[in-house]
């Protein structure tokens, strides 16, 4: 059922690399029938390595699923002529180009509302189309750093560079969330409207905690000093004596309680509320943790009902008894190789979603009569 609530929308997806694909193929989940345009040379993402025997990357194809994609040279009148056709039978326009280069190709608002007033465009850029860095060249980590993903997150010494990349997946959801209301609005009103997504201020509308701790004297967030960022023994990522590693998250007195009891430990249970940050406390249980292998804590902490988890390898994700009985990971044969593919994270009305068909290339006249343009 998930991938029927937008049948019937057509999406144009000219954007490129992560956070646009990635919006597009959520609305592919949801049922769009989504048409990727490309150059004739190809979206860059198909020759970033690993590449498959078929000479595309495997990452391309597994964030283009449910998609068709056709190439179009949009500097060509030729090319101009056919994405014209098809921007008159679309819902959605999703791009990821920089300001102004749809303007440079011919395809400004005032022209995508005269081919087609009903078109919902969503423009997701690196740092908006507006203000003094709207043309600065920037990847995730850049975005993180502006907009306050970085400074609070990581050892005292350092930052830490996070992956997958937080902001081109957190603005990829944005956009898609952001189309969705447009869509809605639509049917009210019949008119279309242009969204304008920064992938940078997707992170900035996550720091209502920073920014109000940076209002209070003293309470500024600093790197594992506060309270879920390191500074606190209950909140903390610990290393065994396997080199592997383990999360507590026992923020709730009772959790912590429950904890330090099957640790062996009860003393500690009063000394939750220690100064942050807790640097004694820390060394303590650090020394708790590295004294035991992974296997011992699974056995001991498992249980428990303090807030655990062990850190899974990427390989053993997909064989965790939780994530088989949800089944929201998917695995294939592709090239020669398993793939295993986190489909969309939602059940609806008691069912898991349905698995993604492959990403296909396909001839512009095809894609030209299918959508009748």
């Amino acid at each position: 059922m998930l991938n029927t609530f937008l049948h019937g929308i057509r999406v144009i997806d000219l954007s490129q690399y992560l956070p646009g694909p990635f919006a597009a193929a959520i609305l592919g989940d949801l049922g769009a029938e989504v048409l990727k345009v490309e150059p004739v040379e190809g979206d860059p993402a198909r020759y970033m390595p690993p590449i498959d025997a078929d000479g595309i990357a495997g990452m391309y194809k597994a964030i283009n699923r449910n998609k068709r994609s056709v190439a179009i040279d949009l500097k060509s009148p030729e090319g101009k002529q056919s994405f014209t056709r098809l921007l008159a039978r679309a819902d959605v326009l999703l791009e990821s180009y920089r300001p102004g280069v749809l303007d440079r190709l011919g395809f400004t608002r005032q022209r995508l509302d005269d081919i087609n007033p009903r078109l919902v465009h969503c423009a997701l850029s690196g740092f908006g189309q507006t203000g003094p860095l709207r043309l600065a060249p920037g990847h995730d980590l850049n975005y993180l750093a502006l907009c306050g993903g970085l400074e609070a997150s990581g050892s005292v010494e350092s930052p830490t560079i996070a992956f997958p990349p937080v902001a081109d997946h957190a603005s990829g959801q944005l956009a898609a969330m952001t189309t969705l209301a447009a869509l809605m609005g639509r049917s009210q009103t019949g008119k279309g409207c242009f969204i304008d997504v920064s992938i940078a201020e997707t992170v900035l509308a996550w720091q209502n905690w920073p920014l109000t701790l940076a209002s209070y004297p003293g309470q500024n967030t600093v790197r594992a000093q506060g309270m879920i960022n390191g500074g606190a023994a209950y909140y903390r990522i610990y290393r065994t004596a396997d080199g592997r590693f383990i999360t507590l998250g026992a923020i709730e007195p009772k959790f912590w309680a429950n904890f330090c009891k099957v640790a062996g430990h009860p003393e500690w249970i009063a000394r939750q509320d220690d100064p942050l940050p807790q640097r004694e406390l820390i060394a303590e249980v650090e020394a708790l943790i590295a004294a035991q292998p992974l296997a011992h804590w699974d056995a001991v902490l498992g249980e428990a009902e303090c807030c655990y988890q062990a850190v899974l390898k990427t390989e053993e994700i997909p064989n965790h008894p939780h994530i088989q009985a949800r089944q929201l990971v998917r695995a294939r044969e592709e090239g020669g190789r398993q793939v295993f593919e986190p489909l969309f994270p939602a059940w609806i009305n008691g069912e898991p979603p349905q698995p993604r068909t492959p990403w296909r290339h396909i001839a512009l006249d095809q894609a030209l009569a299918d959508w009748q343009a």
